[in-house]
Formats: C-alpha cells, sequence, structure tokens
C-alpha cells in the first residue's frame, strides 16, 4: 500500500493523505488510482471539514476618522497595508482544497471542459436567451450579385459564413473552442498574445496558466487550410497533395488533445506540409456541411469521435480513416509514411483497390446444432447481441480492404478489432486461402464437343477475358482447376478468387455450374496482391 501511494504522490503530484484516499478506493491498485485521481480533477474525497470554518469573523470596531492625539486611521478596509493582510501572507489558514496546488494541466484543461459545456452543471440551470440576430444578403436587385463575381463575391460570402460561425458559438468562446483571429492573415501573427486573446475571447488573459492551456491546444492556424472543401479540392489536384481532415466536437477531450499532441508534432507537421492539404473544421462549422455530408453521416454520435481521414481530391473518394481512436504521434507519423508508400498521385501510378467485404457466415440449420450451440443463440436472440454490435461497430477504414488477406488476419490480431468478420471459434472467413492452396494444379481442362447439357463460360481477368465451354454438371472447382493448371501470363502460382453477381464462388466450388447460376454466365478473375 505504501508503495502504491508513493506512485499516485509521484505521477499526480498530490499530497500523501489524498492519494492514500485514491489508492484505497482503487483496492490498492496505483493505475487505477492515477485515472480515478484525474477523472474527480484531484477532489478530497474525504470531503471539505464539516466544523465551521477556521476563519474568524471580522473584529467589529469604532471608525475612527484620526486626529492629533491618534493621527492613525484605523479603517480595517481601507488603510491596511496589503503586506500584514493575512489573505495576501497566507498567516491564516484558508479553506481552499490543497489539492488545487497539485492539479497538473491535464487535469485543469479537462476541468475547465467540463464547465464550459455543461457537464455536471445543477438541472435548475437555465440557458441564456437565444441573441438577437440581424442578417443581410450579398448583393441587391439592382445587379449586385453579378456586378460582385469572381473573387470579390467568394471573399465576401466566406467573410459571411465566418461571421455567421463566430456569432454562433459566440457563447461559448474559450480555450476549447478557439476562433480564427482576424490577424491570422499576417505572417505569425498567430503566436501573438493579441491574437491568442481574440481567438479565446479573453479567456487566455484570466491567469498564466490559462494562457499556457490556451496556447497548448490551440489549433494549428499556420498549418491548416482555410478555404472551402470545394476549393481544397481543386487546389489538392492543381498541387497533387491528398486531403487530410479532421472533424471535431469541442466537447470532446480527444479531440482537443489531436491539437496538442499531433498537429504540434514536429515530424507529423513536416510530412502535412510537403504531402497534404490539410482541414480542420467543427462539426457544426458550414465549411464541414458537404464533407459531413458524404463521408461522415454519424457526426452527432460523440462517440464516433475524433475522426481523421485522407481523401483523393481527383475522385474524392475517402482513402484512409482513423474513428474514434488516434494513435499516438509516433505511430500516426509512421501509419503517414506507410500511406504515402503505398498510394500516389501520380496520373501513371496504380494505386491499391480495395477489395469487396467478406460476405455474412451462413448460420448452420438449427437441426445441426449442439445443445450449447443452440443455447447460445438463444441468448444472442433475446439479448440481441448482434444488432447492438452492429450498430456501435466503428466504421471501416477503406485502407484496410486494400491489404493482403494475411496482412488483414495480422492486423485483426493486433487490433482485436471484430469489423472484419473473424469467426469467434479462430477460424476466419479469409480461411479460404487454405480451400484455394487444397484446389490441384494438375488438371488441365479439355473443353467438350458443343451440344446439349455444354455451356460457355465467360472468364473476365485483368488482361481480358476468356471463354472457355463447360458441361453443366461440372463442379464449378474445374473453373479453378483450369486456372490452376494453365495460369494467366505472368501469374503463375499466384493466389486469385472467382467472384460471379458480387458472390464469392469458393464458397460454391462443390456445386455444379448450372446450379450456381454460372450456365453462359461471366466469372471475374481477382488476383490477391
Amino acid at each position: 500500500m505504501d508503495e502504491a501511494i508513493a506512485t499516485v504522490v509521484a505521477v499526480c503530484g498530490t499530497t500523501p493523505e489524498l492519494a492514500a484516499q485514491y489508492v484505497q478506493l482503487a483496492d490498492g491498485d496505483p493505475n487505477q488510482a492515477v485515472q480515478l485521481f484525474f477523472e474527480n480533477g484531484g477532489v478530497d474525497l474525504a470531503g471539505p471539514p464539516s466544523g465551521p470554518s477556521s476563519r474568524p469573523p471580522p473584529a467589529t470596531a469604532p471608525h475612527h476618522t484620526g486626529d492629533a492625539g491618534d493621527p492613525i486611521d484605523i479603517d480595517a478596509e481601507e488603510t491596511i497595508s496589503d503586506d500584514n493582510d493575512p489573505e495576501i501572507t497566507g498567516f491564516r489558514k484558508t479553506t481552499q482544497r490543497p489539492v488545487a496546488a497539485f492539479e497538473d494541466d491535464e487535469a485543469m484543461a479537462r476541468r475547465l471542459q467540463n464547465e464550459m459545456y455543461g457537464a455536471g452543471a445543477p438541472e435548475e440551470d437555465v440557458r441564456a436567451p437565444i441573441a438577437r440576430q440581424a442578417e443581410t444578403l450579398v448583393g441587391g436587385y439592382g445587379g449586385g450579385l453579378a456586378a460582385m463575381g469572381g473573387p470579390t463575391y467568394s471573399s465576401a460570402v466566406e467573410e459571411r459564413m465566418q461571421a455567421i460561425e463566430r456569432r454562433r458559438h459566440q457563447a461559448r468562446t474559450g480555450i476549447f473552442n478557439q476562433h480564427q483571429p482576424t490577424s491570422i492573415w499576417d505572417q505569425d501573427a498567430y503566436a501573438s498574445p493579441d491574437a491568442l486573446s481574440e481567438s479565446t475571447g479573453g479567456a487566455s488573459e484570466a491567469s498564466a496558466r490559462s494562457t499556457r492551456l490556451a496556447r497548448l491546444f490551440q489549433p494549428p492556424w499556420d498549418l491548416m487550410y482555410k478555404g472551402e472543401w470545394e476549393n481544397a479540392r481543386a487546389e489538392g489536384k492543381e498541387q497533387k497533395r491528398w486531403l487530410l481532415v479532421d472533424i471535431q466536437d469541442p466537447s470532446i477531450f480527444d479531440c482537443q488533445a489531436l491539437n496538442r499532441d499531433l498537429w504540434k508534432n514536429e515530424g507529423i507537421v513536416e510530412t502535412v506540409r510537403e504531402n497534404f492539404l490539410f482541414l480542420q473544421y467543427n462539426k457544426d462549422d458550414p465549411r464541414a456541411s458537404q464533407y459531413v455530408q458524404y463521408y461522415f453521416p454519424n457526426y452527432e454520435l460523440t462517440r464516433e469521435y475524433p475522426h481523421v481521414a485522407i481523401v483523393d481530391p481527383r475522385t474524392g473518394e475517402q482513402i484512409k480513416l482513423w474513428a474514434r481512436k488516434v494513435p499516438p504521434a509516433p505511430e500516426f507519423l509512421m501509419q503517414l509514411h506507410e500511406f504515402l508508400d503505398r498510394y500516389s498521385l501520380d496520373t501513371h501510378a496504380r494505386n491499391p483497390v480495395a477489395k469487396r467485404r467478406s460476405e455474412a457466415k451462413k448460420e448452420k440449420p438449427v437441426d445441426q446444432l449442439t445443445e450449447e450451440e443452440m443455447l447460445e443463440r438463444a441468448l444472442q436472440a433475446s439479448l440481441a447481441v448482434q444488432n447492438e454490435e452492429q450498430k456501435a461497430a466503428p466504421a471501416e477504414d477503406p485502407d484496410d480492404l486494400t491489404r493482403s488477406v494475411g496482412d488483414l488476419r495480422s492486423a485483426q490480431t493486433v487490433t482485436n478489432d471484430d469489423s472484419m468478420d473473424v469467426d469467434k471459434n479462430g477460424t476466419e472467413e479469409t480461411a479460404d486461402g487454405a480451400a484455394f492452396a487444397q484446389i490441384p494444379s494438375d488438371r488441365p481442362h479439355t473443353e467438350p464437343a458443343a451440344g446439349p447439357g455444354v455451356t460457355r463460360v465467360q472468364i473476365r481477368h485483368p488482361g481480358g477475358r476468356i471463354v472457355r465451354r463447360f458441361a453443366e454438371q461440372d463442379p464449378v472447382q474445374r473453373i479453378y482447376e483450369y486456372l490452376k493448371a494453365a495460369p494467366l501470363e505472368g501469374k503463375a502460382g499466384s493466389v486469385f478468387e472467382l467472384v460471379s453477381m458480387g458472390k464469392n464462388l469458393m464458397d460454391a466450388r462443390h456445386e455444379t455450374i448450372e446450379s450456381a447460376g454460372l450456365k453462359n454466365g461471366t466469372v471475374m478473375v481477382e488476383f490477391v496482391d
């Protein structure tokens, strides 16, 4: 217990007495005690003393204005020097919590954020009345819109949208809802104290510690692209730079931590400057409406944050996604470099293609279930476990679907994520690779003569197409055997999948060509790189 208390004191910088309270609450686990300490803001669990306040009431004395016999004015409120004030000298003990002196920056940041967004506020608090608003249309009836064409019109619209956004969040301006200062367009102006005070609405000037926190969680103004989404896509295509998008919810601390941990990391900043256009929007920003409409439909759900994604400016396709959890700065930087190694905006480059997600595993018939399996299925049905898991499943990273089967299986083992359809007993659906290996490659196909019971199957591959005749009662596996015995040019020994009408034929390889719906049909060959 003494060792656990010493650990909590060293990590949290608190007193041994307060650390002992949290260690006792955590049953001697120092890690749990530290977590409880930060989650509760380091509050004293024993509570304030129940006795009368230690501060004595001010003594009452007649007021003297001073005269020749007693020239000293003894009015305590007006003439006592600050040097003798017990509140300043600290001679008199106060009832303030001593833990405040040991509250670290992150704990204070969390507390300020909770105060700003009303977490734990009393129910009787009433919101402020809706402020009066007045808006002015750009242009007029006299051809004003036509006269304001071009850059002038675009800048006026953008300025108006920024003014609306500032007015919308005016009541919540602060350390965790900083707005772009007007002087941000000047070189290095974002670092000035005036710009910091303007962006926080004066909240950064409350104390030296507030200034430090405001600068610590300040958005990367110098790194951010300031324009609209469509303008960012156009500039990304012109400069051949990917779009790196960060959608933030100011009420979630993990989103604010990205400004502190990622977007101020020197390696990440350098990589982003060279290869990306960085866009950071609050979820209610009008400039983010088009993005959230197409890429982030669940932006209202707090569990979906943080949200960081990479978008191809040419096609508008979302290439990579970090949802709910963003890795630490070193790992995030490594993943950025890995992405740049695998993808390119060069016109002649061939980027990885996302493969179709595995189909849902077919359930066994009830008459083939064991007693334990029947009990498990009944329990899942009663509790609706499967539906809940599907609702709570995080968004899938498109980049994961471009990797090989082995990469997917290893990544699945590391992340312990159920989003890639992994069977609970350890046999993944990607085990189709084992079934593929069992198909013989020494059985060349001999085409039967055309006639009754014979059909033609078109086999399409990346290099063109092949048409071959098969007996309608031949198993689908004959097509696999033919392609393995006579591989396509340059694909000898390569693993491939056969897909027809969006269905992987590996599960139907023992069915006849007729029953599988391949009579006069088409089969797509997809190589697993």
